[in-house]
């Protein structure tokens, strides 16, 4: 007999894993990687737009990028749990698309940064919307799918190093002038920077955006979206759950037996709305869901500073490694721009087994989604300490993709236990508020950046010690969402 709360999801469980599932993964994965990959756009071509056109504060772009960030992960998140999760989904992509093209024409530092964080404010709903929409549709036994997703984050910076590799770390690439010179200008002034001899980071953005934009075209094609059952339960639409959840049946050759009247039997569910939806009120409402009770309050209360935490450590690390790949190979030897360049491409590439790794632990019993979590962070604390001491090109890129596996298992499995752990009708505001204190932290690190040297090694102490307390937080969740339905 299903109760009226968890009926969707018992509906699901009962038409299983299917071909639509399979699509989501790959649909709702590439929102993950567009997030990834401009960010790391962003960081790689920074340098090259600033030595064109020299701005009275470097760091602008990154601060607008980062408050970009968590205006679109607020934004896209709250309205999420108030109109629904299908227009974010289908359109967050194509704006990401349309400015990060832009941003390679730009005339000015101004005009880029403007577009840049333009440009993120679309991918902002990405991660809020990504790992919702998968898990409102995803059997209870799949769960760990979620996990894996996170994969995805490391197929994007890998995509963007690659071919910033091919842009900008090879000084022998001809322009489309007469004469062959480099597409990237030494950023040390020695000679001066202009489109002749610097339009690599232009064509980072043309590249990019146009992947981008091909991606957020195959989201409306490959897939017909439906709005997720459980936000339509919360919406008191009945009918519409059970609609939906029939059609993917029957389309599937699987078993529904959910009805209406089945449904409409155990009563109906009514979420507090305040009077008018477009109001602050509203907002309020959602927030005051996640704290009603004491349990509750003190999970979304650890979720989120655990967020916060990642989100300085995270971006004091990658967002400035081009920087310290370069001050480590000076020391080692390997002082060629081509030579960082591969050792970024290796180094993001090595993020993609981490969430692997992560999705089979977080399923063994005697790990779970806390200990994973844990056992992730501790890893990396012990190796952000360890870098601190290479000395040769070995080690440098030894640790760097060690660091880079085992922090994506922590992050991961946070990103999958976040949207577990939150109540469906106010999921959307609890995650973005979530990847919103984590943007916020990158803004932190942005200045931080601005005002200290990336290069010397006291970013990765910092970040050794942000992990180190974001492991010790994780074992103290109150809630372990191994082997339980999301609620």
């Amino acid at each position: 007999m299903f109760t009226l709360a968890d009926a969707p999801g018992q509906a699901i469980d009962m038409i299983g894993f299917t071909s639509y599932h399979t699509k989501l993964f790959f649909l709702n994965g590439f929102g993950y990687g567009v997030d990834s990959l401009l960010l790391f756009l962003m960081s790689i071509s920074a340098d090259q737009v600033v030595a064109q056109y020299p701005p009275k504060f470097k760091r602008g772009a990154q601060l607008g990028f980062y408050l970009a960030l968590l205006a679109g992960a607020l934004f896209w998140g709250s309205t999420a749990d108030i109109i629904g999760r299908k227009w974010a989904f289908n359109f967050s992509l194509l704006i990401s698309a349309i400015f990060a093209i832009t941003a390679g024409a730009a005339p000015n530092y101004p005009g880029w940064a403007t577009m840049v964080a333009l440009s993120a404010f679309g991918s902002g709903g990405n991660l809020v919307l990504d790992t919702t929409v998968f898990l409102e549709y995803l059997p209870s036994n799949k769960q760990w799918l979620l996990t894996l997703l996170a994969g995805w984050w490391g197929v994007g910076q890998t995509v963007a190093g690659l071919i910033a590799w091919g842009y900008m770390g090879n000084d022998s690439l001809p322009s489309f002038s007469t004469e062959h010179t480099k597409y990237s200008c030494p950023t040390d002034g020695s000679v001066p920077c202009t489109n002749a001899n610097n339009m690599g980071w232009r064509y980072l953005f043309y590249t990019c955006g146009a992947l981008v934009f091909i991606l957020s075209i195959a989201r409306v094609l490959v897939i017909r979206f439906h709005e997720t059952p459980k936000f339509l339960l919360c919406q008191g639409r009945d009918e519409d759950v059970v609609k939906t959840l029939q059609d993917l049946a029957n389309k599937h050759d699987r078993v529904c037996h959910l009805t209406l009247d089945q449904l409409q039997a155990h009563g109906q569910i009514h979420s507090s709305h305040a009077q008018n939806k477009a109001s602050l009120s509203e907002l309020a409402v959602h927030v005051r869901g996640l704290f009603v009770t004491k349990t509750l309050a003190l999970s979304t209360s650890l979720v989120w500073v655990s967020w916060a935490l990642i989100g300085l450590g995270y971006a004091l690390y990658y967002v400035y490694l081009p920087e310290y790949l370069a001050s480590r190979g000076s020391s080692t030897g390997a002082n060629s721009v081509d030579i960082t360049w591969r050792n970024y491409a290796i180094t993001n590439l090595c993020a993609i087994p981490g969430p692997i790794i992560a999705g089979f632990m977080c399923e063994m019993p005697m790990f779970g989604r806390k200990r994973t979590m844990s056992i992730g962070a501790i890893i990396t604390m012990v190796f952000f300490f360890g870098y601190t001491a290479v000395k040769t090109e070995a080690q440098n890129l030894g640790f760097s993709c060690a660091i880079s596996v085992s922090i994506n298992i922590y992050y991961a499995t946070l990103y999958a236990y976040t949207v577990e752990v939150l109540p469906s009708a106010h999921r959307g505001t609890g995650n973005g508020i979530a990847v919103a204190l984590n943007r916020l932290m990158g803004m932190v690190s942005a200045l931080i950046g601005a005002f200290t040297s990336t290069a010397s090694s006291v970013p990765i102490y910092v970040c050794a010690a942000l992990l180190g307390m974001g492991g010790i937080l994780a074992a103290f969740f109150p809630f372990e969402t191994r082997g339980k339905k999301s609620i």
